[in-house]
């Protein structure tokens, strides 16, 4: 499953609304660490299809999601299940600690 690129207009639908828990990544594209996650998260994307839907968030361009998750450092992951966060954390982690929070 290819990875969503989540909007304000989309937020409510891919994540929100979802069957599936979502890993969402808060991220910049000017930012050192968010690249090196960005690899792992869509691995994760691959691995998970069907089980996990995964999302990214450029603060940049959708100021409004990352205020209203507070999201103050990048890459902040978010874990959203029946519509609710069930996990936040935040910095570069191994695909074994995200799916960890993922599970939980």
């Amino acid at each position: 499953m290819a990875v969503v690129e989540i909007t304000k207009e989309n937020f409510e639908k891919e994540v929100l609304q979802s069957e599936l828990p979502v890993l969402v990544d808060f991220f910049a594209t000017w930012c050192g660490p968010c690249k090196m996650l960005s690899p792992i998260v869509d691995q994760l994307a691959e691995e998970l299809a069907g089980t996990v839907k995964v999302g990214k968030v450029d603060i940049d361009g959708q100021i409004d999601l990352a205020r209203k998750f507070r999201v103050m450092s990048v890459p902040t992951l978010v874990v959203f299940k029946n519509g609710k966060v069930t996990s936040q954390t935040v910095g570069v982690q191994t695909a074994e600690q995200i799916k960890k929070n993922i599970m939980g």
